[in-house]
């Protein structure tokens, strides 16, 4: 199989802008189809959910975490198939419990300035109908809370690897060009949370922008799934306190 091959700089790190693909071109396209077959059904799920013709939301969030794992077995078949290593996706192995606590700390940061970003871009969005547009989605009980930092976990863990660590990756070496993969593989990922609405949608996108630059900058996406899973767990809470 071939081994995809990365240029080095001086001080040792990789240059992501000429690295060579971690899966083949079909298979990207293979993962964008599913990636936007995926948005259209969730579209659908939404439009019934808030018609109240949906499933009961553990039901909900059991398909969401299913469907977050397999758009991750696609990709990890994919790059296993290229005969790449998975640390190619992810990013190095901890080696410590220093670097997790690094990497921790680090996405808390992430959090913290990409809460920032979409309160300056996102703040008028605020309102009934923008609300209304994820309601149906925020958990009630405990059981219901149980499950949604679940899905949180998974979204951060899969979502993460498969927009920042492969897609990125990927099309940033189809272009040759670091930013266009980033921006890309931004619009994706806002293009999936189109179910949301296309106000969140882009806002989402905007704050992708900065996950991806991340992502870039550490040579890793555990940061960003560290910021994902805790931003998407404690989005109830947020939301319950800006409608008081």
């Amino acid at each position: 199989m071939h081994q995809a091959t990365l240029t080095t700089e001086p001080n040792g790190q990789a240059d992501s802008s000429k690295d060579s693909l971690i899966a083949s071109s079909w298979h990207t396209l293979f993962t964008v189809c599913f990636l936007a077959i995926h948005a259209y059904v969730g579209t659908i799920w939404a439009a019934h959910s808030r018609a109240g013709l949906g499933p009961a939301r553990p039901l909900l969030y059991l398909r969401i975490i299913f469907l977050e794992f397999v758009a991750l077995g696609v990709v990890v078949a994919g790059v296993k198939r290229r005969g790449v290593s998975l640390q190619t996706v992810f990013g190095k192995r901890w080696q410590s419990i220093g670097q997790v606590f690094l990497d921790l700390g680090l996405g808390i940061c992430l959090l913290f300035l990409s809460t920032m970003l979409v309160s300056i871009i996102g703040g008028h969005q605020h309102n009934a109908s923008q609300d209304q547009s994820i309601g149906y989605l925020l958990p009630q009980g405990s059981l219901e809370m149980a499950l949604w930092i679940a899905v949180s976990l998974s979204a951060g863990i899969c979502e993460e690897a498969v927009y920042r660590g492969y897609l990125q990756r990927q099309f940033s070496a189809l272009t040759g060009n670091v930013w266009a993969g980033i921006v890309l593989s931004a619009a994706a990922f806002g293009g999936v949370h189109i179910y949301q609405g296309v106000q969140r949608a882009s806002v989402i996108a905007v704050s992708a922008v900065l996950f991806a630059w991340f992502a870039h900058w550490r040579k890793t996406v555990r940061p960003g799934m560290f910021a994902h899973a805790l931003q998407d767990a404690i989005a109830p809470l947020l939301l319950r306190m800006m409608r008081h």
